[in-house]
């Protein structure tokens, strides 16, 4: 469970919970430390004594990633990750009673950067506090032998493939009777970080899931030698032996969706058998592949033990993302005994805490779909796949993910830790960072909507601190485009202008998607600077928001001209943008909406025989992708168009459930990432509009606007998830020419709903428990 932090006191605890480091508070190996720090497994015991039972308090940081047991049971994994100049500690509770305890962490030092965490010098940052009185500690360490290093990276993206020989590592060596006489004191080492502040986010939980056996076998190798091509060696093994003797024995599991997971295995081997764990997002010819689709490199989704004789656990360390697992056991079968079979994932909702229900069951299965593809997504950051990258970027934290996170979850915390890793991985001229905290990018596209996302956050939490805390940052960040200004418009040199999957820009120098993004960021510093009641700054911005409004103008005036506007040159994407903000005259809407719909259907999956989006490099202007639908089906829904857009929800959503996808694919082809949550967009749509309530926290604590667009839905109903983990329940039914609209709040709520007697204006409602309110239709 979560814990449930009001906005209101983030900000105290940042400025109370503010720790410097000191060099004794970080510690590695003492003797025998390697020179380069790459591919290295160390092994951490404290001992510490209590006096009496206690609540302590344990902060754990570290580089790159570790997990630590308490008197031998597992008890966490980590770091939440953070950017070097910003490092951040985990904190967890648990008592403990009177006597001697052990804590052990393995850290494993990647040594490279990765998409998680930069290269940092490997450290283990761990205290441990009763009643704020810090707890001594006996420190005891040793480089864990039995890991081959550097035998390949799990690709470009990841650190290291996992090499375990456990015949070589000291059997128990987390648990307290262990005895560690011979291990070395580790040193106090100094890190090129920042002072540690509190992790912004809950815990991140490691759940048993359901699994599917779905089958096994004899197998038999058939290439190479054991670390030239991993994936290649145990894609390419004979599972059925017709021609060649068994050498072990294989089993296949389908977890029922793309997941970020670690299988817990107790099994019974001979010494020196082998045992890998492979995973995929789905099977190739019947089979799981170990490599992973579009990684930049040769890819190794594995691990790889082998065994100690006897009763053994095989857990690795690092969770893996896929939906279906290979185990290949390699020793005599008959030697071969499964006594528990278990998989952990790795995430940070157990459920959704929203809901959306209808009368037809294919719009509620997609629903679920895009939240069960946030859940998967979710762990310590918004991870745009949980197999591919686990990269925190812009697009899927602040864009599609923060409208899917606030419409069926309460903890954004995830929200808002990213928008604060991408300013505090700020480019050198500010641009703040598309891509963080660990292998950086920066796209200007992104630096520009993440002015956006922090006024959304605020919106959808009333949680004013994270503006009050970035707004120099986002400064910055304009001042970094204004310097790429030219009289046309922000050039190409600003970053990686990622606008869609597919996108074709205009021609000319000046791709005006870029400049229509940026546009409405300095409408956004508007809207920001006001709210901090900065004068200075809203005149500033209004002054660059007018210098950029006539120069998208300026790119418009000849295709709107006249009667017959060239919609296919405008082309879809800036069609769509154009009217979001505002540039598509109020008599032309009719033609761009009537374009937007006929181009809809002239993509695939409306229509089977358009083009495909086959990879990155498949540029088309006869193109749609599930991202850019969260821009332009809003335009739609909100010009009466709602029975069009539940019809696209089944047609092109529906074609993936009908591919067996239980994620959203990346785009609308099987060739690319399975579980991409910022494909979701219709579960923030189907609750907004077909629930009603549209959260407006920054005007005031539990406000919404009450816009209930229905389409041909004849009822509805579902959750709306309130900051607090508290949830609104909605039902409506329509009856006659009214709708009966009813609700069930457990707090004090607002409603601005439009007053049916004075046309463009709004009326307040003040809902406390449960209230029932007719509507026209």
């Amino acid at each position: 469970m979560h814990r449930i932090i009001h906005p209101g006191i983030w900000i105290l605890l940042f400025m109370s919970l503010t720790i410097h480091c000191p060099a004794q508070d970080l510690l590695w190996l003492g003797q025998g430390e390697k020179e380069d720090y790459q591919d290295i497994h160390a092994a951490f015991r404290g001992s510490f004594s209590l006096s009496s039972d206690a609540e302590i308090e344990i902060q754990l940081s570290g580089a790159s990633w570790y997990r630590v047991w308490m008197d031998g049971d597992v008890l966490t994994e980590g770091p939440d990750r953070y950017a070097p100049g910003f490092p951040l500690y985990q904190v967890r509770k648990l008592t403990l009673q009177a006597g001697k305890h052990l804590i052990a962490v393995q850290v494993h030092s990647e040594g490279l950067d990765t998409r998680i965490l930069k290269g940092i010098d490997p450290f283990l940052y761990c205290r441990m506090l009763n009643e704020g009185v810090v707890i001594p500690m006996d420190w005891k360490s040793l480089e864990l032998p039995g890991y081959a290093r550097q035998i390949h990276r799990v690709s470009a993206q990841f650190g290291w493939l996992e090499w375990s020989d456990t015949r070589l590592q000291p059997a128990g060596w987390q648990k307290k009777e262990f005895d560690d006489a011979s291990w070395n004191s580790p040193k106090n080492v100094s890190r090129d970080l920042g002072d540690f502040q509190p992790s912004l986010i809950s815990e991140v939980s490691n759940m048993k899931i359901p699994f599917e056996k779905i089958d096994s076998g004899p197998l038999a190798s058939f290439y190479g030698y054991e670390t030239d091509n991993p994936s290649a060696r145990f894609f390419l093994r004979d599972l059925d032996c017709e021609n060649v003797p068994p050498q072990g024995t294989w089993k296949r599991y389908d977890l029922g969706k793309i997941r970020l997971s670690s299988p817990r295995f107790i099994l019974d081997l001979p010494e020196g058998a082998v045992v890998e764990f492979a995973f995929s997002e789905s099977l190739r010819h019947g089979r799981v592949m170990p490599w992973i689709n579009l990684s930049g490199s040769d890819s190794y989704n594995m691990v790889h033990f082998k065994a100690r004789g006897g009763k053994q656990e095989f857990h690795p360390l690092t969770p893996k993302g896929g939906r279906f697992v290979e185990m290949h056991i390699i020793a005599p079968p008959d030697k071969i005994g499964i006594i528990e079979e278990h998989f952990l994932e790795r995430g940070y909702h157990a459920r959704p805490d929203g809901a959306f229900a209808s009368p037809d069951p294919l719009l509620n299965r997609i629903w679920q779909l895009g939240a069960e593809t946030y859940m998967s997504c979710a762990e310590d950051a918004l991870v745009d796949n949980p197999t591919r990258e686990r990269g925190e970027w812009m697009g899927d934290v602040g864009i599609v993910g923060l409208q899917i996170g606030a419409a069926a979850f309460s903890d954004l915390g995830i929200i808002k830790s990213g928008l604060t890793h991408f300013a505090y991985s700020a480019r050198e001229d500010g641009m703040v960072a598309g891509l963080a905290p660990g292998g950086l990018g920066y796209l200007s596209t992104f630096a520009a909507l993440w002015t956006n996302a922090n006024l959304y956050y605020w919106q959808m939490t009333g949680d004013k601190s994270l503006i009050r805390k970035l707004y120099p940052y986002a400064e910055k960040n304009i001042a970094a485009f204004e310097k790429y200004k030219t009289a046309e418009g922000i050039s190409a040199d600003a970053g990686w202008a990622f606008v869609d999957w597919g996108y074709v820009p205009n021609e000319g120098a000046i791709d005006m998607g870029l400049n229509l993004i940026y546009y409405d960021a300095l409408r956004a510093m508007i809207k920001w600077s006001q709210a901090l009641d900065l004068e200075s700054r809203v005149l500033y911005y209004e002054g660059l928001a007018g210098q950029m409004k006539k120069i998208i103008e300026d790119w418009y005036e000849p295709f709107l001209q006249g009667g017959d506007v060239d919609w296919i040159k405008i082309g879809y994407h800036r069609t769509a943008l154009g009217l979001r903000n505002g540039f598509i005259p109020a008599g032309q809407e009719d033609g761009a909406i009537a374009y937007i719909k006929e181009h809809m259907l002239n993509c695939f999956p409306n229509n089977a025989k358009a083009p495909r989006l086959s990879d990155p490099g498949a540029n088309n202007p006869r193109l749609i992708t599930p991202y850019f639908a969260h821009y332009a089906l809003p335009l739609l829904i909100e010009r009466g168009e709602m029975d069009f857009v539940l019809d696209q929800y089944k047609t092109c959503w529906g074609w993936m459930l009908e591919q067996g996808a239980t994620t959203c694919l990346e785009v609308f082809d099987t060739r690319w990432s399975h579980c991409h949550q910022w494909a979701g967009s219709p579960t923030w749509q189907l609750s907004r509009y077909c629930l009603g309530l549209h959260p407006a926290f920054d005007r005031a604590e539990n406000s919404f606007d009450l816009k209930l667009i229905t389409g041909y839905l004849k009822e509805a109903s579902g959750k709306v998830p309130l900051p607090d983990g508290k949830a609104i329940l909605v039902n409506w039914k329509k009856s006659g020419d009214q709708i009966e609209y009813t609700i069930e709040t457990p707090v004090k709520i607002e409603l601005f709903l439009e007053d049916p007697e004075k046309a463009g204006k709004t009326r307040k409602m003040v809902v406390k428990n449960k209230k029932t309110i007719s509507l026209p239709y």
